[in-house]
């Protein structure tokens, strides 16, 4: 079966695309199979510009966002399972969706019970509110 979180994760990004804003995810940079420079990543997490103008290659892949990315003047591959998104939300204005992380780095699909209970992300970060 498909994860729900894939859905979600292109609903926001298009509806960020579609009204002119940028998305962007925030990721657990120490999931299993996150491919991202190392150097900007701040507190076991990073903050990728996923708007089509700013990556290269974008899929939504079975199992990861995968595209090319310029870091420092330099393409690299980066790879994030879905598992490692933590949220997706536009930069201009912080809607999005946050995903709730459980201890040990897995994170669950959401569901209408898994809000956080103040509309914040985990840890640092811009606060974000779900898109309705």
């Amino acid at each position: 079966m498909t994860p729900i979180k894939l859905y979600l994760l292109r609903a926001v990004y298009d509806w960020a695309v579609d009204n002119n804003f940028t998305p962007q995810v925030l990721v657990d940079a120490g999931a299993a199979g996150v491919k991202v420079p190392a150097n900007y990543v701040q507190d076991g997490r990073i903050v990728l510009n996923i708007h089509p103008r700013a990556v290269g290659r974008f899929e939504f892949a079975a199992e990861a966002l995968r595209f090319a990315a310029r870091f420092g003047g330099q393409s690299l591959a980066v790879e994030v399972p879905y598992a490692a998104v933590l949220a997706i939300y536009a930069r201009e204005n912080n809607q999005g969706i946050t995903f709730p992380e459980l201890p040990g780095g897995d994170t669950p699909e959401p569901g209408p019970e898994d809000n956080p209970p103040d509309g914040k992300p985990p840890g640092k970060g811009p606060s974000l509110r779900v898109v309705k």
